[in-house]
């Protein structure tokens, strides 16, 4: 009797869950994962981290050991899909092979913004998002002296606060009015502008770019206002576009992401996707969102998985986050659009460590946590359990954390 195949296209964090969460809920038949790179999937966020400061090698970024994947007999084959026949269950491959599927999985993740600004094109500008970006700014980060960094968000500062341990002089410029404009509350800007300060990064906002120059390799950066910056290396960091095009050219409902249900199924049934492709309902914010981050990739890939297998598990976490830069964790749980009112607990002024509460109406929607690990678990469980606190009593740090519960 021939051996059901499911196929996982993308080789991300979503598609190393999937794959293991497959044999856990019993899938019998065969797995092969379809990546576009040589790895097996790895850890990204370390890239804009410890990665590049020469902290972790490549194998040590490995989400699971090759023998892991040998062992549970899930099989690996590097190549780019290039088109999906829903009617006949194939993918067609970029080298002219044809694959077969009876299930298949879209963990298809997303890809950088790319600038077109003159001078894009030079030697030494780069973006982080994979494993050959990573490794294309770390070739140059010893002969670098002055950076600069083109995007003001998370991203941005985490490739700032590791070049800074180098010793590299950094520029930040950012078009919006202040860093992390985009992400969160002016409060948590003027934290970071004011960290990356202390550390030496000269941030400059409401700035445009009007070219990298340089002969071959990059020289300088000018900026719209007059402004010009010394670099010898500039990383691009403006977000990211979600990859649907081949689920779109499919006939796969996309909009902002492929649309998933709660059970990470698309329209067809036997396509599901996880990870930052898709956009789901949130059942936490009532409100169709697309979420780029670990937890969300992790957490949709088991929800997927126990689809495929005829299994209904509910997608029903509620979205955090974390950002490691210099010796701070920062931690977040909940989104906080749409908040009304900020709550500090702790010094944002002069300290490195506090918790920035968002309510809206009275009721804790979101939360970003600086060192505080213990507020963190505090406000995933107040926010998922809709449980009412007082405002100004989460302010008053005389109240142990633990009361709240």
């Amino acid at each position: 009797m021939k051996k059901h195949m499911a196929v996982i296209v993308g080789a991300s964090h979503a598609a190393a869950q999937l794959s293991t969460s497959l044999r856990q809920e019993g899938w019998g038949g065969d797995i092969m994962m379809i990546g576009d790179e040589s790895y097996l999937p790895y850890h990204r966020p370390p890239l804009s981290k410890t990665f590049l400061s020469g902290d972790k090698s490549v194998d040590e970024l490995l989400i699971r050991p090759a023998a892991f994947y040998a062992k549970n007999d899930i099989q690996f084959r590097q190549g780019c899909v290039t088109a999906i026949d829903r009617k006949r269950q194939t993918l067609l491959l970029s080298d002219g092979d044809e694959l077969s599927y009876d299930k298949l999985a879209l963990c298809l993740g997303a890809r950088v913004r790319k600038i077109s600004i003159p001078g894009h094109e030079l030697s030494g500008v780069h973006y982080l998002r994979d494993m050959a970006d990573a490794e294309g700014i770390k070739n140059q980060v010893g002969k670098a002296k002055h950076a600069v960094i083109i995007g003001g968000g998370y991203i941005g500062l985490e490739t700032a606060a590791a070049l800074r341990r180098q010793g590299i002089a950094v520029v930040v410029l950012e078009m919006a009015e202040r860093i992390l404009q985009r992400v969160t509350a002016p409060e948590l800007s003027e934290f970071y502008t004011r960290i990356h300060a202390e550390e030496g990064v000269t941030i400059h906002t409401g700035v445009s770019i009007k070219a990298i120059e340089g002969s071959t390799h990059v020289e300088r950066v000018s900026c719209a206002n007059g402004l010009i910056f010394k670099a010898d290396l500039v990383i691009v960091g403006v977000g990211v576009i979600p990859n649907v095009e081949l689920a779109d050219a499919a006939g796969i409902v996309v909009d902002n992401g492929i649309v998933v249900d709660f059970y990470c199924r698309t329209n067809d049934t036997n396509i599901v996707a996880a990870g930052d492709c898709t956009n789901h309902l949130n059942i936490h914010y009532n409100r169709r969102i697309r979420l780029e981050s670990v937890a969300n990739a992790s957490e949709q890939a088991k929800v997927a998985a126990a689809s495929l297998c005829g299994l209904s598990k509910k997608y029903e976490t509620l979205p955090w986050f974390w950002s490691d830069q210099y010796d701070l964790k920062l931690q977040i749980a909940g989104l906080s659009h749409g908040y009304n009112q900020v709550i500090i607990r702790g010094n944002i002024h002069t300290g490195r460590s506090f918790a920035a509460f968002y309510f809206h109406n009275g009721q804790l929607i979101a939360a970003d946590c600086v060192n505080r690990p213990q507020e963190f678990m505090l406000s995933k469980k107040i926010i998922a359990e809709k449980i009412a606190v007082n405002p100004t009593e989460l302010a008053d740090e005389s109240i142990p954390v633990k009361e709240f519960l």
